[in-house]
């Protein structure tokens, strides 16, 4: 099923037989140096247990010219995460995301920020007050990224998320209407 279509992009939801397309980008060491760690690679059983669980993350295969090149997911930031980012004194709706360009020659090409900036309409179209993401600080070029979108430095994240054997800073970002 397709989420929505922009121009050359669409999102379409994640399907059974995508498990394959993310072993191939999660064992990927170009692709795993940003998301996840070159020490985690993902084999089928790993993509099963991380992509396909059931919870409230809606998860989605990104599209250029009909083909499949990345993977993104939107969530509600739930009660811990709520705590830790310092949203616990709102009442409104808080979404969280999470995305990869899984074909790597489709880097530095504009794909990415026309997907956030999509993604971030899609979800604000539905309702949603705010958009948290919390990638790791050394990233420059996803908060490039994230900031032309609209993003904003929140706050640091001391030691925040493992990667590479390595508990990793990272920003607390957000986009608000």
């Amino acid at each position: 099923m397709i989420l929505y279509q922009q121009d050359k992009l669409s999102v379409r939801v994640l399907q059974k037989d995508d498990a394959e397309l993310l072993v191939r980008w999660l064992s990927d060491p170009k692709v795993l140096e940003y998301y996840e760690g070159r020490d985690n690679a993902h084999d089928l059983d790993k993509v099963r247990e991380h992509f396909y669980r059931e919870d409230e993350a809606t998860r989605c295969i990104v599209q250029y010219e009909e083909i499949d090149i990345g993977y993104i997911q939107f969530y509600p930031v739930l009660e811990e995460e709520r705590r830790l980012y310092g949203y616990t004194d709102r009442q409104e709706t808080l979404y969280g995301m999470d995305q990869f360009i899984g074909e790597t020659q489709f880097w530095n090409t504009g794909i990415g920020t026309k997907l956030v900036a999509s993604m971030r309409d899609y979800l604000m179209r539905r309702g949603v007050d705010a958009i948290v993401m919390d990638p790791q600080a050394w990233n420059h070029r996803a908060l490039r990224c994230y900031e032309k979108c609209g993003f904003v430095k929140m706050k640091m994240l001391p030691s925040h998320e493992r990667h590479e054997g390595e508990m990793r800073d990272c920003w607390l970002i957000e986009y608000r209407k």
